[in-house]
């Protein structure tokens, strides 16, 4: 099994030399990007007196395409060895040889510098939150080596975007702002963890770590533990920011998906702990809606 499918719109509708790059920035696989994406827009929502900005949503949509291929190409050159060793990951373009990693390097700082023009239209205080999150970004490629909670600094890495949003609303932080981003943190753990059984058999003889070889058996009770956080955390930003019953119907429906994905995910399938990972899109439109709604109506 391969994370990379031939056929789909990457090899029918764009040249042959564009594809590895394309690849190495996951454009042919958006899930990631909307993982990253949604924090982001729930903060920027959050901090909104009414509509959010729908420049900075924008702007927000560019960032998180540009960042997600950055982390993803870094975290390729890092592991380009552990890749080609793994039956999942093995014909990516670095790994299979289709890029350099000189080629990589350049790409990445193509992929660096948009992000960069995105940022500097931003506030002060919104630039400094940007810049203090490249240290997370350059260090989450080795957790993997020495802890098995890797998962746990893709979320810090991940959430960023709800503390970037609201202070480029805001000029600031706030305590809603760090609630949603512990909760993002805590949902990333669970979503995460589920992705990660997909190679735990690898991962254990090539010497990687996941939180799926430290909870084994355990996994489903841990993922309604790191579901519950999220929803409690969440629940709290929205009392904080006093949002009315709209946020509370999208809240709902979140942890109903939540619930749902823990209930019945079977880790010792690959495709299913693939397509529950997927359906995460489920509630990050949720809450995101809700967040909206209840400061329009």
């Amino acid at each position: 099994m391969t994370d990379i499918r031939s056929g789909d719109w990457v090899d029918r509708c764009t040249p042959a030399s564009w594809r590895p790059y394309l690849r190495l920035a996951r454009l042919d696989r958006p899930i990631g990007t909307w993982l990253l994406l949604f924090p982001g827009w729930w903060g920027v929502a959050l901090a909104a007196k009414g509509w959010p900005d729908w420049r900075l949503m924008a702007l927000f949509g560019i960032g998180a395409v540009a960042m997600r291929g950055a982390g993803c190409t870094l975290n390729d050159v890092a592991d380009r060895d552990f890749d080609a060793r793994v039956a999942r990951t093995r014909t990516r373009p670095i790994a299979s040889g289709a890029i350099s990693v000189k080629q990589a390097i350049a790409f990445m700082a193509f992929e660096l510098a948009i992000g960069a023009a995105v940022l500097l239209t931003f506030n002060r205080a919104a630039i400094l939150l940007g810049f203090l999150v490249l240290f997370l970004i350059g260090t989450y490629p080795f957790m993997k080596r020495i802890t098995y909670w890797p998962q746990f600094f893709l979320g810090l890495n991940f959430n960023w975007g709800a503390l970037l949003g609201w202070a480029a609303v805001r000029g600031d932080l706030a305590w809603p702002a760090a609630l949603l981003y512990i909760g993002g943190i805590s949902w990333t753990l669970g979503y995460d963890t589920i992705y990660s059984h997909q190679d735990k058999e690898d991962d254990a003889l090539i010497g990687v770590k996941s939180s799926a070889l430290a909870l084994g058996k355990r996994t489903r009770p841990f993922l309604f533990v790191f579901h519950v956080g999220a929803v409690a955390l969440w629940a709290a930003a929205g009392a904080l920011a006093a949002d009315s019953w709209p946020f509370w119907l999208g809240l709902a429906v979140a942890a109903a998906q939540l619930f749902w994905q823990a209930a019945t995910v079977d880790t010792d399938d690959s495709a299913d702990c693939l397509a529950k990972f997927r359906s995460n899109r489920i509630v990050g439109w949720s809450l995101l809606l809700g967040i909206v709604a209840a400061h329009v109506v």
